[in-house]
């Protein structure tokens, strides 16, 4: 067989098995027992709950599980244990009982009975047991205890009913009638005593009432000699009373009279006093009201200011964020425009550096050929430097005197610019001889020329008050000097000169 003809046929058997437990599902409810029986020798009960009952193999009976109200009559007079024929009507109350036991009494007897079909079978054996109480009560116990009858009942026939699997919930006698009327005779006779008891009841009552009565005259008559003579006691001390407070009282009324008119004058004066504390008062209170209406005015001033102020504060942020925005508006745009201009002027580099490119090239050659001229010319000044440094070590003292002999007129004409830009000098003071005021101009050269001299020396350390007289006779015919300490002028050799000491960088010294 195919593999797909096996699986549809394991389908097929699958959805028929289901179709078939499904149509065997039952579900009993509350008030009836589903019976299933068939295939085991105990039948399942189901009471309130579901079920499977196999088709074709087994088979579901119902059995009624609610209660039921069965009316029992005598049908007719039946006699009592005193031999009166009575008629009564009952109720019985029964239902199947629940238990193991009682459902399987209960299914051997009314299996798929209606609850008129359990009526018509439980009534005559209910008759039955109702009659047999009968005769063993009689009629006066049997009216007026009607519960003791029924319990009886319902015990006698519980017997009965327990072979049925049926249980007797309750039984209540509801009428009772008696052949000959002697329900009502002995309703009579209890009348009668009733009556007889109520009169003799009624005399004693009277009796009673009229001793009470008599009891109750003669007390109050004693109450009311005694009533009359306290009262008339009391009158007595009553007046007597009276007088005394009628003197009491014209004396209360003088001490009044007098305490009145004291009271008036005081109260007067008391009103006067209040008048005046009342006109205070008044001031005072006019006076604190004044002052709340000041403050009130000034809450007023001072709310209307904060008003203002808020209103103004709420403007100038208002204008304050207008500008900022504009301000930020502003500097997007600049933001823009710097962008863009910083745009064309990368492009204005780029193009800048490709020509700088393109010019450094032509700089690059032309310094390479600047370089070599200036480092031909460096060595051609170098050579020169040499040559002159060269010539100044071979120079003597002579012609370092002679240099600076030569200088000493440009030194002197730049002493006397200052003096020739005067166009003017006026001179102040007589005197004669060296003490005029012209020879004190003219004596003021000199001096000036002296401290050249003073500043060059301490500025070089070379002294040339005495290398100048070193030329002079007294220098050559008394004395020779050595003047060395000129490097770089007349190289590392030593100058003799005549001179009255030997000049050195920072001293002079004598041989």
């Amino acid at each position: 067989m195919p593999r797909e003809a096996l699986i549809a046929l394991i389908v097929v058997a699958a959805v028929l098995l289901l179709i078939i437990l499904m149509s065997g599902y039952v579900k009993a409810p509350p008030d009836m027992a589903y019976i299933i029986s068939g295939i085991k020798k105990k039948p399942k009960v189901l009471i309130g709950r579901a079920g499977i009952k196999i088709p074709f193999l087994e088979r579901k009976d119902g059995l009624l599980l609610k209660q039921i109200s069965i009316d029992i009559k005598t049908g007719g007079f039946v006699p009592t244990k005193d031999f009166i024929g009575v008629d009564i009507d009952a109720v019985a109350k029964v239902k199947v009982d629940t238990s193991e036991e009682g459902i399987l009494k209960a299914q051997r007897n009314f299996l798929n009975m209606r609850e008129q079909d359990f009526i018509v079978a439980l009534t005559d054996s209910l008759q039955g047991n109702l009659r047999e109480i009968i005769g063993t009560i009689e009629l006066r116990e049997l009216n007026t205890d009607r519960k003791k009858f029924g319990d009886e009942v319902q015990e006698k026939a519980q017997v009965d009913m327990n072979s049925l699997g049926i249980q007797i919930i309750s039984c209540n006698i509801q009428r009772i009638e008696d052949e000959q009327g002697l329900i009502n005779a002995l309703g009579q006779d209890n009348m009668s005593k009733i009556q007889k008891d109520a009169s003799i009841a009624k005399a004693n009552a009277d009796r009673d009432v009229a001793v009470a009565q008599a009891e109750a005259a003669k007390e109050a008559n004693d109450a009311k000699v005694i009533s009359d003579l306290a009262i008339a006691q009391r009158n007595n001390e009553l007046d007597i009373r009276r007088s005394e407070l009628k003197v009491q009282a014209d004396i209360k009324r003088a001490e009044a009279d007098a305490a009145y008119e004291i009271q008036k004058q005081e109260q007067a004066k008391t009103i006067e006093t209040q008048a005046v504390n009342v006109q205070i008062a008044r001031a005072e209170r006019e006076a604190e009201l004044k002052q709340k209406e000041v403050i009130v005015r000034q809450q007023e001033l001072s709310a209307q200011i904060e008003r203002q102020a808020d209103a103004e504060k709420y403007k100038a942020e208002k204008d304050a964020e207008a500008r900022l925005i504009q301000r930020q508006r502003q500097a997007e745009a600049e933001k823009y425009e710097q962008e863009k201009a910083a745009e064309a002027q990368k492009a204005k580099a780029d193009a800048a550096r490709y020509a700088a490119e393109q010019e450094a090239a032509g700089i690059t050659a032309k310094g390479v050929a600047e370089a070599n001229a200036i480092k031909a010319k460096g060595l051609a000044e170098a050579e020169a430097m040499e040559k002159k440094a060269e010539a100044y070590r071979k120079y003597n003292g002579a012609a370092v005197i002679e240099m600076m002999v030569k200088i000493l007129p440009e030194m002197a004409a730049e002493v006397a610019k200052p003096l020739a830009s005067i166009d003017k000098v006026s001179i102040y003071g007589g005197g004669s001889g060296t003490d005029g005021g012209v020879a004190q101009v003219s004596g003021n050269m000199p001096v000036i020329m002296k401290q050249v001299f003073d500043t060059m020396t301490e500025a070089t350390g070379v002294d040339f008050t005495e290398i100048m007289r070193a030329s002079t006779y007294d220098a050559k015919v008394t004395k020779n000097i050595n003047v060395s300490g000129l490097d770089g002028v007349a190289g590392s050799e030593a100058v003799s000169v005549p001179a009255a000491a030997v000049v050195t960088t920072g001293a002079v010294s004598g041989e």
